[in-house]
């Protein structure tokens, strides 16, 4: 049994233009699920990671707006919270799915810390956007107040930014393994992981965002799984995205993702990470190849029928 670990895009859990209510994700998840079932049910042994940047947002938008109600948690917290309502959303969705189809195997989210490196130079220079919009004044009394990193973005307002670090170590990997190994399927590092720092008196939680995919490849390839197959909007990887000229690649070498990388064909935004993941996994172990697809063809990409295979 081939050992797979899935990272979903926002898509497989929020529609774009739909209201943002927790109805409104939970059906698009019931959707999501039917795929991951078919996998599973192609024999598959699934591992399951998620994004979380939507849902992270409002719920610090909902902190700071209730503020005065209630203390605002910080964003570490913020983070955990997601982690419980996606993953709550598809397991729940996904059990469902698996049991309609004579399959009764147990699906369980571990919340998930993933250590950083409170050197990393990621601290230096918050790059990250999170929350709501604030005007000039208002971001001048946080930063005041609170020590906020608020900077302006694309003249739309400013706004809260904090580091996008690497992954280090998961910290309750061993508990991931061990439910792997009692035949269930795992949700782990929804939204990149809680991120974390070491100190001498244990974990600490720090206001960061984890790149979702990258912590989807430091889990793959702790479990040492076959694939790593991220599924997003598009069918494949294109190079000269949108141009008269877009080329969808059906395959890349490691060595051809590196040049298509230094030639700037991946927004830093949407496919950069993605690839980055995958080049990292393929190059971790011979043999391990990564994937990029589409979540309705997931099952077509893991046949060579669809997606971009990354591989040595």
């Amino acid at each position: 049994m081939k050992k797979v670990v899935v990272a979903l895009g926002g898509n497989a859990l929020q529609e774009s233009g739909k209201p943002a209510t927790a109805n409104s994700q939970l059906n698009v998840i019931k959707k999501t699920v039917v795929y991951l079932a078919d996998l599973i049910e192609e024999g598959y042994e699934l591992i399951i990671a998620h994004g979380n940047g939507p849902q992270v947002g409002r719920i610090v938008l909902q902190n700071e707006a209730a503020n005065d109600v209630t203390p605002a948690m910080p964003f570490d917290i913020c983070g955990a919270m997601s982690q419980g309502m996606i993953g709550y959303h598809i397991q729940q969705s996904l059990g469902d799915e698996l049991k309609r189809r004579g399959n009764h195997a147990a699906v369980a989210t571990v919340v998930t810390q993933v250590v950083v490196d409170k050197g990393d130079k990621a601290f230096e220079n918050p790059t990250k956007p999170i929350g709501p919009f604030y005007s000039k004044e208002e971001a001048e009394r946080i930063v005041k107040e609170k020590g906020y990193n608020i900077v302006e973005d694309s003249g739309r307002g400013y706004r809260r930014v904090v580091a996008s670090p690497m992954p280090k170590r998961i910290v309750e990997i061993d508990t991931v393994k061990a439910l792997i190994q009692a035949g269930q399927v795992v949700i782990t590092v929804g939204g990149g992981g809680i991120p974390v720092i070491e100190t001498d008196k244990g974990l600490e939680g720090t206001a960061a965002v984890i790149d979702k995919d990258l912590a989807s490849e430091r889990l793959a390839e702790d479990l040492d799984a076959d694939m790593l197959v991220i599924l997003t909007a598009v069918d494949r990887v294109s190079i000269n995205f949108g141009k008269p000229d877009q080329k969808d690649l059906a395959r890349m070498s490691v060595e051809e993702a590196k040049q298509y990388i230094q030639e700037g064909h991946f927004a830093p935004g949407s496919m950069l990470p993605k690839v980055k993941a995958t080049i990292m996994f393929a190059e971790s172990k011979a043999g391990r190849k990564s994937i990029i697809a589409s979540l309705d063809k997931a099952k077509d990409a893991l046949k060579g029928l669809s997606g971009t295979i990354i591989e040595m």
